[in-house]
């Protein structure tokens, strides 16, 4: 594809960004290393307690704090974004991220540890904030390939992550894992200082506090919820209240977004067919990648003894998930493909097929390494159209200026399912058991029952995306609704019908 300037709105030509290799190059980067935050801790988790001298019950807090945290800060960051500046706000991010593992890095003890943890959670907008710099700076025909790839640095960073942070705490005092990833985000920083470039679509207007308060006070309550309810028990009066007042936040939280002019979250543009499909498959799609990220590892690193499990160290298990991340990646350009000459939706349904398909594999092939090599790149690959085809989508349906909004909001609608999947096979797996010497261990079956809830999550995803409307080539620089991609970064021009808080 040629590199000739894209024509704008005000002037009729503009040149594109001096490197665009680059920059797609450095939001990737930017956005693996935020992600391997999410799989950082899990070879520490069983020695936290002695590590912080904790009871095991408070150091697990060192994982939830982080998803929460999360879960708040995506749509928050995508909304500043979208006010003032995508960069400047993915540089806070990363500023975050360095801030929590250098935190998490001098912490001995369980206070420090946690406000690291959180810190680094609030780094996660920096993947729905790269996607929206893309679609502002690039030419439209690298639009595509640029984020499928960046979609997938989620997957990618949470594949390679396990086995590069078992092999450092095997071999390092677990310190390091923080002060490894303090010094990836500083390298992140300089990157987008030096390399990508301020977009110029912005809303402007003030940021809605009250709606900011709302959505986390309802977040926190539903997913604190829904992922310490197995912990707490499903029928406590805690977990019952958590989700109670839930409800009733979100459900006040949403009238308000509705009557402000400025809301936090355009529920208006969310309830557009496309957007609202879109993320009700994300939610399935969520849990379909997590339980494998549940259940491989485990099996893997199950005892010999129990005639099912191979008994493989944490190392071993990291390195049969690490070739996913990589096959994440390498369909990436595939998938661009496949939206451009198909469009997004048929991306994404067969990205779901896939993720079926090796759940399907994964319940036939339970008994070597190799099988579980296989059935964790066939997953990848599944995941990586999928993750490829949601930003293709979303930006097909609301206009730059709020690309980085909508673009968070679906992050979160996927972490909601990755919450749930874990608080489903956390369940299954405890109620399906069987004895091992002086121990119980989840049992075959149960393996198998998350298997088969993750193929049919996959297959729900696949149903779901079939009403997603059929939309033009993604890649153009007209969306289905009829909107002109501003190249430039000045706005949208031309629209088939009004929008607000137009750049």
């Amino acid at each position: 594809m040629s590199d000739a300037p894209a024509p704008t709105a005000e002037t009729g030509t503009v040149a594109p960004p001096p490197r665009p290799h680059a920059v797609v190059a450095v939001l990737a980067f930017s956005g693996v290393v935020v992600s391997l935050m999410q799989t950082l801790v899990i070879p520490i988790v069983p020695e936290l307690p002695r590590l912080l001298d904790a009871p095991a019950s408070d150091a697990a807090w060192a994982v939830t704090a982080t998803l929460l945290a999360a879960a708040v800060a995506t749509p928050v960051m995508g909304r500043l974004g979208d006010m003032y500046g995508k960069r400047r706000m993915l540089l806070v991010s990363v500023v975050l991220l360095v801030a929590g593992s250098v935190t998490a890095a001098l912490s001995d003890t369980l206070g420090p540890m946690l406000v690291g943890r959180v810190l680094q959670g609030l780094a996660s907008g920096v993947i729905p904030l790269g996607i929206s710099i893309m679609r502002d700076e690039l030419p439209a025909e690298r639009l595509g390939s640029a984020t499928a790839l960046m979609g997938a640095s989620l997957g990618v960073g949470g594949a390679l992550g396990l086995p590069a942070a078992a092999l450092i705490a095997d071999h390092l005092d677990w310190h390091a894992l923080f002060w490894i990833s303090a010094a990836l985000g500083v390298v992140a920083g300089a990157l987008v200082v030096a390399l990508v470039p301020e977009s110029r679509v912005r809303t402007g207007g003030r940021f809605d506090l009250v709606g900011g308060a709302g959505m986390t006070v309802g977040l926190v309550c539903l997913l604190l919820g829904i992922s310490k309810g197995a912990d707490w028990g499903w029928s406590s009066g805690t977990t019952l209240g958590l989700f109670a007042v839930a409800a009733a936040v979100l459900l006040v939280w949403g009238q308000w977004e509705l009557r402000i002019p400025e809301p936090l979250v355009d529920l208006r543009s969310t309830a557009r067919r496309q957007v609202l499909v879109t993320n009700l498959a994300s939610i399935a799609v969520g849990f379909a990648m997590f339980a494998m990220s549940l259940v491989l590892p485990q099996m893997l690193q199950m005892p010999a003894g129990t005639g099912y499990g191979l008994g493989q160290s944490m190392l071993t298990a990291g390195l049969v998930m690490a070739p996913s991340g990589l096959v994440m990646m390498a369909v990436a350009p595939l998938s661009a493909t496949v939206s451009r000459t198909k469009g997004p939706r048929t991306t994404l349904m067969i990205g779901a097929l896939i993720v079926a398909a090796g759940y399907g594999l994964n319940i036939a092939l339970m008994s070597e390494v190799w099988h579980f090599v296989l059935v964790s790149c066939v997953i990848g690959a599944g995941i990586g159209f999928t993750y490829g085809s949601m930003p293709a989508l979303i930006m097909g349906a609301v206009p730059p200026s709020e690309t980085a909004a909508a673009n968070s909001f679906n992050t979160l609608m996927r972490s909601i399912g990755t919450s749930t999947a874990s608080a489903v096979a956390g369940v299954v797996l405890a109620q399906m058991t069987t004895p091992f010497g002086s121990v119980v261990l989840p049992s075959e079956n149960g393996f198998r029952t998350v298997l088969v809830l993750g193929a049919g999550a996959a297959l729900l995803a696949f149903a779901v995306a079939a009403f997603i409307p059929r939309q033009r080539d993604a890649g153009s620089d007209r969306d289905p609704e009829g909107t002109v991609r501003a190249a430039s970064g000045e706005g949208v021009a031309e629209p088939a019908a009004p929008v607000t808080r137009q750049g």
